[in-house]
C-alpha cells in the first residue's frame, strides 16, 4: 500500500470517511490526477503541478489549495488562517461536504494550475 493511501485508511472515523469521500470527488473531477505522499500528507497533482492536499488536523479535515491567490469565486467558503499562499476547505463531518461546491472549487483551481502560487 502506498503511504498516501495508508495515511487515509489509518485515520479514525469520521476523518477516514471524509478523506475517502474527498478522494472520490477529486479523482472524479481530475481523472488525470495522481496522489503522492509529500510533507507527510496526501497531495494531489496533475502532471507535475500540485492541485491540493488532504490533512487531518485537530478535529477536521483540511483540503488546502496552493493556487488560492488566483481564485475569485467561492473564497467566502475558504479559510486562510493567516497563511499567505494556501486557502482551504475544512470538514468535521461527511454532512459538511457540499459535493457541488467542492467540485466547482476544484474546477476553478484547475483553471489556474499552471500559474505560480503567488500573484
Amino acid at each position: 500500500m502506498k503511504p498516501a493511501e495508508a495515511y487515509i485508511l489509518n485515520q479514525i472515523e469520521p476523518y477516514k470517511s471524509i478523506l475517502l469521500h474527498l478522494q472520490i470527488l477529486i479523482e472524479h473531477t481530475f481523472v488525470e490526477a495522481h496522489m503522492e505522499y509529500k510533507w507527510s500528507i496526501p497531495c494531489y497533482y496533475v502532471g507535475t503541478r500540485p492541485i491540493c492536499y488532504l490533512n487531518q488536523s485537530k478535529d477536521y479535515v483540511d483540503v488546502g489549495f496552493w493556487h488560492s491567490a488566483h481564485l475569485t469565486k467561492y473564497t467566502e467558503h475558504m479559510i486562510s488562517d493567516n497563511r499567505k499562499v494556501v486557502k482551504s476547505m475544512r470538514y468535521k463531518s461527511l454532512d459538511d461536504i457540499d459535493d457541488v461546491l467542492f467540485i466547482n472549487i476544484l474546477k476553478e483551481v484547475e483553471k489556474h494550475k499552471n500559474k505560480s502560487f503567488l500573484k
